[in-house]
């Protein structure tokens, strides 16, 4: 299996004539190159990541061109970001970005092919007794001497972790130290949330971890997920909330959702935005593993036991770009199996 290390190099430059960056106006620019490790030969298919630090907005998560290149121009409230790449079952460390209006960010990404096997650990840290998200805590992995800083939201990324058993070691002042055992699944993403306990109160520090599935991931449901909950951009199902729900079909734990019926036909409605449409109601889109099956009855198509993850959007307000559409005005249900 090739596998890819992605070393990062971020340089901030003036914009000059003919660039990219006057495309941005005032706006700071963001350019991505994907190569190889030789620095010479362009590699596209790449996925850049980006999460924005500060502002709540919809994560970026897009494939580089053909030429390998990747182009943003950042909102203009926009101060810094998060930034990583992933190619096969590999991923690059994390490289944070401090936009400044009018400048050019030339990012870097070479890609080494080789054996290594590694995975990736996401989490959040938070005050377990407020529950307050806890920012600038020390994350790393013992042994390995790099170490992430969680953002103002509590949350970190630590990629390029070897598989296997390590032990996450996590600090901030006021709180006492955690060493806590984690395993990192070759290709895959472990999701940690972590509880500090206050030096002064006397109790365990809270750890829970749950390994992503990558299907979901390649797929953006994850950064989707992040920032609806952010926004309240709409209503999310894994796998785990499907097993503890156990629903005989899953169309009916989709139609116990305020706001939406189902049909004696099999399909979706809003309830919310049936005035003004003929028909019985206004009919929500919905897509399984990114296929149209509005016109079908779902319990037909997927098992429960076959789902991995349910995105439910109830108007165009939330609908990410990738699902909308005129005939996506009343909302969509994306469905995605294992």
């Amino acid at each position: 299996m090739t596998i890819a290390v992605v070393s990062l190099l971020a340089v901030a430059v003036p914009p000059a004539a003919g660039q990219d960056g006057e495309e941005c106006g005032d706006r700071a620019a963001l350019r991505v190159a994907v190569l190889d490790e030789s620095g010479t030969v362009a590699l596209p298919g790449a996925t850049v990541v980006l999460r924005w630090n500060e502002a709540r907005r919809r994560p970026v998560r897009e494939a580089a061109d053909p030429q390998g290149r990747f182009f943003l121009c950042a909102p203009r409230d926009a101060r810094e970001a998060t930034l990583w790449a992933e190619l096969g079952d590999g991923s690059s460390e994390q490289a944070v970005v401090a936009f400044e209006p009018g400048d050019v960010h030339e990012v870097e990404l070479r890609v080494l092919i080789g054996t290594v096997r590694a995975g990736r650990i996401i989490g959040r840290v938070y005050d377990g007794v407020t529950g307050d998200a806890v920012a600038t805590a020390a994350v790393s992995v013992r042994g390995r001497g790099r170490q992430a800083q969680s953002n103002r939201r509590g949350r970190f990324v630590l990629s390029a972790v070897p598989e296997g058993q390590h032990e996450l070691e996590v600090g901030h002042i006021g709180y006492a130290s955690l060493g806590h055992a984690v395993t990192v699944t070759r290709g895959l993403t472990t999701e940690v949330e972590i509880g500090l306990a206050p030096t002064p109160v006397e109790m365990e520090p809270l750890v829970a971890t749950v390994t992503r599935s990558r299907r979901l991931e390649i797929k953006g449901f994850y950064e989707r997920k992040l920032w609806g909950e952010l926004v309240s951009g709409g209503t999310f199902f894994t796998e785990a909330d499907i097993e503890r729900r156990r629903p005989q079909r899953i169309s009916h734990m989709i139609a116990d959702m305020s706001g939406i019926r189902l049909g004696r036909d099999g399909r979706f409605y809003s309830t919310r935005l049936s005035a003004g449409f003929s028909g019985g109601g206004c009919r929500i889109k919905t897509f399984l593993d990114n296929v149209d099956v509005t016109d079908a009855p779902l319990h037909t198509l997927v098992l429960p036991v076959e789902v991995a993850g349910v995105e439910i959007y109830k108007g165009p307000a939330s609908l990410p770009a990738e699902f909308g559409g005129s005939d996506t005005r009343c909302g969509a249900i994306v469905i995605w199996t294992k």
